[in-house]
């Protein structure tokens, strides 16, 4: 009998082990992780192909990583934008994508062997067609526009769209810039940490317009046919703005990473990007596009700051946006 319940046990420890699947640990932002982010739906895709465990770790992804260096769980991360990778690329941590970067579709060049775009858009402001009958048609105008006209945009420190915003400014106003800032924020009924926040303000009311994406109004149209938002194009031009993934040079599953590198630009998640990022994905194919998208005014002009000029131009035009609304 002492035999036989030996036996068993080790038999069952065996078989725990064998059944335990590798796990991949993906850094990604919060947004990206919850019940409406693509998280979910990426996360079910993958592991239908890996036989492991695709396991999201959620927060500021570059914080993290600054904190932990070489010493990080992350075998990938997801969702660092163009405007802070300088500084994810002087870690030293990151290992080469694999892909092939002529697949892209993006509206910029782009020859990078390290960090792979999964989706993009471009900057804006979205306003309601009911509420705006006559809004801002460029830049310009929109900072000769009455101080009656309230705003609600990100702050750089904290929101992507923030940075983004304060790098669209100086793209289009250059040395101007701090004159841009002091005549828009008499405009700016308040700064939120985060594009939630914001946008929560402009779809309860409370503000005009808001600072979002060019790609925004497409929730509204295909999730709650409203086509009453729109996003203002100026003829000044869009700031560019795209997240990408990366691999750890440093990961213990290299095999996993290297596949999951090799899903990001696979149809089946850039398929899943349109409706589940609300952003174009990385890679356009027929049928990626929902009807929806179909609206959506694209600019004439892109935008665009490689990572070396956005880092260097990061503190000073920060220094210029804090000028402004410290007044």
């Amino acid at each position: 009998m002492r035999t036989t319940l030996m036996l068993a046990g080790l038999f069952a420890a065996t078989s725990a082990v064998a059944d335990e699947k590798p796990v991949l640990t993906v850094y990604a932002p919060d947004y990206f992780t919850s019940e409406w982010g693509p998280g979910p739906a990426i996360e079910k895709g993958f592991e239908a192909t890996c036989a492991c465990d695709l396991k999201f770790v959620a927060g500021d992804v570059l914080p993290r990583l600054l904190l932990e260096g070489d010493r990080t769980d992350a075998d990938v991360v997801i969702g660092l934008t163009i405007d802070v990778l300088a500084r994810a690329r002087a870690t030293g941590l990151f290992a080469p994508h694999g892909q092939d970067n002529a697949a892209l579709t993006l509206p910029v060049a782009w020859d990078d062997d390290t960090f792979l775009p999964f989706n993009w858009s471009e900057t804006a402001f979205v306003y309601d067609t009911t509420r705006l009958a006559n809004p801002p048609s460029s830049f310009e105008d929109l900072l000769n526009a009455p101080d009656s006209l309230k705003i609600a945009i990100q702050d750089p420190r904290s929101s992507i769209s923030g940075l983004a915003m304060l790098l669209w400014v100086k793209a289009v106003y250059g040395d101007r810039a701090p004159e841009a800032w002091a005549k828009l924020a008499p405009k700016v009924l308040t700064v939120t940490a985060g594009w939630s926040e914001s946008y929560g303000l402009f779809t309860d009311g409370e503000v005009d317009m808001v600072l979002s994406y060019t790609t925004s109004p497409a929730y509204h149209i295909i999730a709650e046919q409203d086509t009453t938002k729109a996003a203002a194009i100026f003829p000044e031009g869009h700031y560019f703005l795209t997240e990408v993934a990366a691999q750890l040079a440093g990961t213990d599953q290299p095999d996993l990473a290297a596949a999951f590198m090799d899903y990001v630009v696979s149809d089946d998640f850039q398929g899943m990007i349109a409706t589940g990022n609300w952003s174009y994905p990385a890679v356009i194919k027929d049928g990626f596009l929902p009807e929806g998208f179909a609206a959506l005014p694209r600019p004439d002009k892109t935008l665009f700051y490689s990572e070396a000029d956005a880092e260097a131009l990061r503190q000073p035009a920060l220094d210029e946006w804090l000028a402004a609304f410290a007044k």
